[in-house]
């Protein structure tokens, strides 16, 4: 990337912004949200599980609803995300809540799917990647979120003082977001094949299952680990999803770089091994560091399989397919979100969160063998 590309792609760099600073300030005041609602474990893990319905739901329907929104549908969602996150700081029982994560989650997952599709759009524009610089931004924004949101916390601001400033900060950047990004112009006799899209698509959602259900376990039950297993205040709980978005930051531009030398499926291979083995290391550690070594190495290894599924489902399809086929991708990989929260509720109930983290790092084994079935089926 050069900086003109740079130059182009803050539109949807912003937007990829957005979701971070969003995310990042709820995983950091989960602690407090659960507390508020005198939520369980089992009960915050099925309350996030029913939430996630709307994300499924919104992706199945980003591509009619920028069709009849246009150009300005990824600055509306950025403004509707940061208004649907002021309701969870108000929440005052388990219904509220789930309610108020439902609409966040509807932003959200329609957000994600168009913002995808433009960046996949404009790699093919540019005849460059982009895709791992766009989600390192993300987990940049993410991890100054979360990292500020404890601060916060230590000076006893309430969540919704909190996201207050985080729907202020979305509202600015939806201004920028409205911008035009560069578009594909398509070629004769250059259109991708689209031979075996379906199972393409259903094992590349598969893969983004396993990493977002690792992504989001870790987002969601790494400060309680810290606070509640390992003795760590606000500040120091507040610091894993800190420390898991900026590693995942430093993974995802370092992606950037290795698409360059080393195959898509490799890279994803061998980052989900590394994730796991971070994954391990937090179930089995007894000290706060030992933890935090652990989820800066599972951020690292998570850090570009996503970004690399939508970077292979982007050059399997037509530019005409695109965003429907990343929109079908991100609605499978979704379902992670469906497992993860109440796996690690309900496991965290039963065993320990230890036990939970020792779970994530097992299906992230399976992503290699995916990986191979995609290879063949690719050839």
């Amino acid at each position: 990337m050069n900086m003109r590309d740079l130059r182009v792609s803050v539109p949807t760099t912003l937007a990829f912004m957005v979701q971070g600073i969003c995310w990042g300030s709820f995983a950091a005041l989960i602690p407090v949200l659960k507390s508020n609602i005198s939520a369980s474990d089992s009960q915050f893990g099925l309350a996030l599980l029913l939430a996630t319905i709307g994300a499924v739901a919104a992706m199945w329907t980003a591509p009619a609803f920028e069709k009849i929104m246009g150009r300005s549908s990824v600055a509306i969602l950025s403004v509707a995300l940061g208004v649907s996150f002021l309701l969870p700081g108000i929440a005052g029982s388990l219904g509220f809540f789930i309610f108020a994560m439902f609409l966040a989650s509807v932003a959200s997952g329609a957000l994600d799917v168009l913002m995808n599709a433009r960046v996949s759009t404009m790699e093919s524009a540019l005849k460059r990647s982009m895709m791992n610089y766009h989600h390192a931004m993300f987990s940049v924004a993410y991890a100054i979120s979360a990292f500020l949101t404890g601060l916060a916390r230590s000076l006893e601001m309430t969540p919704m003082q909190i996201f207050t400033c985080v729907f202020v900060a979305a509202l600015v950047c939806a201004v920028f977001v409205l911008r035009p990004t560069p578009t594909a112009k398509a070629e004769e006799g250059a259109e991708p094949s689209n031979a075996h899209l379906g199972l393409g698509v259903i094992i590349c959602g598969a893969i983004m299952l396993i990493a977002f259900m690792a992504e989001q376990s870790t987002e969601g039950w790494s400060a309680l680990h810290l606070e509640r297993t390992l003795g760590a205040g606000a500040v120091g709980g507040a610091l894993g999803p800190t420390l898991l978005g900026g590693t995942m930051a430093l993974g995802r531009f370092a992606g950037q770089i290795l698409t360059r030398f080393f195959s898509d499926i490799w890279i994803t291979s061998i980052a989900a091994l590394m994730s796991a083995l971070g994954a391990f290391i937090a179930a089995l550690a007894s000290t706060v560091a030992v933890a935090y070594l652990g989820f800066i190495v599972l951020g690292l290894g998570a850090s570009v399989i996503a970004p690399m599924c939508f970077v292979i489902v982007g050059r399997m399809v037509s530019e005409e397919k695109r965003t429907q086929a990343i929109a079908r991708t991100a609605a499978f990989g979704y379902f992670g979100f469906f497992i993860g929260p109440p796996a690690m509720g309900f496991l965290s109930e039963w065993f320990g969160l230890s036990a939970s983290f020792a779970f994530v790092g097992l299906t992230l084994m399976l992503i290699p063998v995916l990986g191979l079935l995609l290879l063949k089926r690719m050839k």
